[in-house]
């Protein structure tokens, strides 16, 4: 009986909790974050853009948080891509700003001490007006310059798409 009693207890405690919480959930926050399919796009047009040049290019997006929505490695790219493009993505959205505009020595003590962040170019922010909605990164081709390119055409792919 004691315990028929506890479950009792527990539930109208639940049941009052609930009906006293306001509708809206104001504890709740909401983040902008793209679609499975426009993320899969993003990162197939820029692996396609890289291919196209001849380069072995992985492409990783993520959201806000640093999650990965979505990932491509190229035919014949590299393992490392895999990793190095997660990296420049996730550093991209971290600060909120293209890998390949960062300058040594502001980031530095964070680059040596926490892992996953790679300040190289092929880290491009994913912006809708100012919000920030993710970042791509890319991976593979034969310079920095040329990693950062692909990234942005894969942005460029659904910019009109994410407003």
């Amino acid at each position: 009986m004691r315990d028929f009693q506890r479950v009792v207890t527990a539930f109208a405690v639940g049941a009052a909790a609930l009906s006293i919480a306001p509708a809206g959930a104001q504890g709740l926050l909401t983040a902008p974050r793209i679609s499975a399919a426009l993320a899969n796009e993003a990162v197939g047009a820029a692996v396609a853009s890289c291919a196209a040049q001849g380069y072995n290019e992985t492409a990783v997006l993520v959201d806000t948080d640093g999650v990965v929505q979505a990932s491509l490695r190229g035919d014949n790219a590299g393992i490392h891509t895999l990793d190095s493009a997660h990296d420049k993505a996730y550093t991209a959205v971290t600060f909120k700003r293209d890998t390949i505009a960062m300058t040594p020595g502001e980031t530095d003590v964070l680059m040596s001490r926490l892992p996953h962040l790679l300040r190289a170019g092929g880290g491009v922010v994913i912006k809708s007006g100012p919000a920030v909605l993710g970042a791509i990164g890319a991976s593979g081709a034969p310079g920095y310059q040329f990693d950062d390119a692909c990234a942005k055409a894969g942005i460029q792919k659904i910019m009109d798409r994410l407003k």
